[in-house]
C-alpha cells in the first residue's frame, strides 16, 4: 500500500508556477541565479510529490516565485501558519 506524500508544497508550487506562466526550466534558472543548484528534473519531482522540500529550498522557491513562503502551502496549512484553525 503506497504511503501519502510528505511533500505538501509540490502541487502548490506547480499551481503558482503555471499561474505565472513560468516553465520548470525557467523557474530552475531563477533558483540557480539565487544560489540553489536545482534543475528542471528536480523541480518536476518536487511538483509531483516524489521529493520532499528542505526548509532553505522553500525560501528559494518563494523568492523565485515572488510570493510569501506561506503561499507555497495548501490552504489548510496556510491557515495553521497564520494561526487560524
Amino acid at each position: 500500500m503506497p504511503t501519502a506524500s510528505k511533500n505538501i508544497v509540490g502541487p502548490q508550487v506547480r499551481k503558482l508556477r503555471v499561474a505565472r506562466g513560468i516553465s520548470q526550466a525557467s523557474l530552475a534558472a531563477v533558483c540557480q541565479r539565487g544560489g540553489w543548484d536545482v534543475g528542471r528534473g528536480l523541480l518536476a519531482k518536487i511538483e509531483c510529490g516524489v521529493r520532499c522540500v528542505e526548509d532553505h529550498e522553500l525560501l528559494e522557491l518563494a523568492k523565485a516565485l515572488r510570493c510569501p513562503m506561506a503561499e507555497l502551502f495548501p490552504a489548510r496549512a496556510q491557515a495553521l501558519i497564520r494561526g487560524r484553525k
